[in-house]
Parts: structure tokens; C-alpha cells; sequence
């Protein structure tokens, strides 16, 4: 067993190392230009994004609208450590990480006793205070914005905290604490019945999953150079939502497919604005109505197989 495990992993390991290979070639050979990459940017900080909300709500059952919220602060925390500062990246970063797991922490721990569409409204609350504020802090530009932010997010960034987001959170669902996160889903009374601190668990749970959309925002800043206030508001939360529904809630595969396909789709339609928010809810509306675990069933199972 412990060596297929073994095998398993350097399988993984492989396949991982051969991905960000192939793009690295692929930039350096010029196939990849500044447009695609700019796709692949947005694709992957959507995949950190998905898959640290499904550890909120899909694996501990806690819906939270204000998912963007987090990642506002972290775009934020690394503008203003990088651009106005001029520290370094990974200094932008850990403070990027550093406050959005603050604020998960003094959020979560008032509103995580509430339930349902509760948590829901105080989450929701909680995302507009962060962007009024945001409109309204002259420091940060007010409603024109943070410009003139480094470029610093890469391939090698980018990639690197995507399978960082992966592992972790992995790891973290596999362990006994990760046990405890998704008792607390399935029956609450029973988990507490049990011994579980389960509002220890749920404000855990909120800190690390604003942690990651944290440094979700720090790439996003570090790599458009400008952000604003109205570019983390309620409809990017319901985007990140939308991924973590269609690919399955407790899904990390789920997500990050579709995370892909989602940005794939709203790219796509690009060269149409005025029909793109109609198609697009169109698509996710069928996607929706036939079930996404049928519709991403077979690329479950291709990589599952390849796994």
C-alpha cells in the first residue's frame, strides 16, 4: 500500500511539474502571448478562489457571499506593501495573507454563529462594508483606485500558490481537523454531541479560506497593475459562488475544473458584450438544470483514471 501511495504521489508530482514545463516552454517559445497568458492569470486565481470557498461552504456547509471581500483586502494589503511601500512581492504576499485571515478571523467569529440564510446576509454585509470603505479611504485611492502596482505576479507565482492552494487545503480535509470540518456538515448537534469546538472549526475554516483569496488578490494586483473598490463587489463573490456550485459542493477536483471551463465560457463570449451576461446565464442555467456532475462526470473520471 505504501508504495503505490508512494508511486501515486510521484505520479502526481510528475504530471504537475510537466504542466508548468509545458507553459513555461510555451511562453518562452512565444506561443503563448500576453492575451492568453492574461486568460491563464484570471483562470487560475479563479481555481485559489473556488477552491478555498468550497472549504467554507461546500466541505463545512457555511454559505458566505462575501468571499470577495477577502480577496478586496488582499489586493489591497499587497498594492499598498508593494506599490506605495516598495517592499518586495512575497512581502506583499504574507501581508496579503496576514489581513485577509485577520478579517476572516473578526468576521467570523461574530457571524459564524448564525445559520443559513443568515450567515448568508452577514457575509453579504460584511463584503459591501469592505468596498465602501474601499470607495471612501482616500490612501487607497477612493473610488479611482490603487494604480501604478508592480507587475510581479508570473507564471511561476501564479502556479506555484495554485498547487500551494491545492496541497494545502488537501491535506488540511485529510487530517483529523479536516474530519471535524465535515462532521460539522453533515450533523452539527451530532459533531458537538461529540466533543467537536464546532465554532472553533467554522472560524478555522473562514481564516484559512480567506487566507488563500487573500493572496488570490494580491496576484490579481500585482499582475493589472490598477484595482478598485467595484472589482471586488457582491457579483464576484457570486462568481466564485457559481464555480464552486456547478463543480460540485466538497468537490476540489470539481472546482478547479470547473473554475477552467467557467473562465473559459465568460472569455469566449467576450467579443459580444451586449449578449454575454444573457448567454452566460443561459449556459449556466442548462449546465445547471442537467446537473454539473453529469456534465463533468466524464473529465472526473479521465483524471481520476490518469491519478
Amino acid at each position: 500500500m505504501k508504495e503505490l501511495i508512494s508511486r501515486n504521489n510521484i505520479i502526481k508530482i510528475m504530471m504537475v511539474l510537466a504542466v508548468y514545463l509545458l507553459v513555461y516552454l510555451m511562453m518562452n517559445a512565444g506561443i503563448i502571448d500576453s492575451y492568453i497568458f492574461l486568460n491563464i492569470v484570471s483562470i487560475g486565481i479563479n481555481i485559489i478562489l473556488a477552491v478555498s470557498l468550497n472549504l467554507i461552504t461546500g466541505f463545512t456547509g457555511q454559505l458566505s457571499l462575501g468571499h470577495a471581500a477577502f480577496m478586496s483586502i488582499g489586493a489591497y494589503a499587497s498594492g499598498i506593501l508593494t506599490a506605495k511601500l516598495g517592499l518586495p512581492f512575497i512581502v506583499g504576499i504574507l501581508g496579503a495573507a496576514l489581513a485577509a485571515a485577520l478579517a476572516g478571523v473578526l468576521i467570523g467569529v461574530p457571524t459564524l454563529r448564525l445559520k443559513g440564510d443568515y450567515l448568508a446576509i452577514a457575509t453579504l454585509g460584511f463584503g459591501e462594508i469592505i468596498r465602501i470603505i474601499g470607495l471612501n479611504w482616500k490612501y487607497i485611492g477612493g473610488a479611482m483606485g490603487l494604480n501604478d502596482i508592480p507587475r510581479y505576479t508570473n507564471w511561476t507565482w501564479l502556479f506555484g500558490i495554485i498547487v500551494l492552494t491545492v496541497v494545502v487545503i488537501s491535506n488540511f480535509l485529510s487530517s483529523y481537523n479536516g474530519r471535524a470540518v465535515i462532521s460539522i456538515k453533515e450533523d452539527e448537534i451530532a459533531s458537538t454531541s461529540m466533543g467537536v469546538n464546532t465554532n472553533y472549526y467554522k472560524v478555522l475554516v473562514f481564516t484559512i479560506g480567506a487566507l488563500f483569496a487573500g493572496i488570490a488578490g494580491a496576484l490579481y494586483a500585482n499582475y493589472f497593475y490598477f484595482i478598485k473598490p467595484d472589482s471586488f463587489g457582491f457579483m464576484k463573490s457570486v462568481d466564485i459562488l457559481v464555480i464552486v456550485v456547478l463543480g460540485g459542493l466538497g468537490s476540489i477536483r470539481g472546482s478547479i475544473l470547473s473554475a477552467i471551463a467557467l473562465s473559459l465560457v465568460s472569455l469566449s463570449l467576450q467579443g459580444i458584450p451586449e449578449l454575454r451576461m444573457v448567454i452566460y446565464a443561459v449556459i449556466l442555467f442548462i449546465m445547471m438544470v442537467y446537473k454539473p456532475q453529469r456534465i463533468l462526470e466524464p473529465i472526473r473520471k479521465l483524471v481520476r483514471k490518469e491519478a
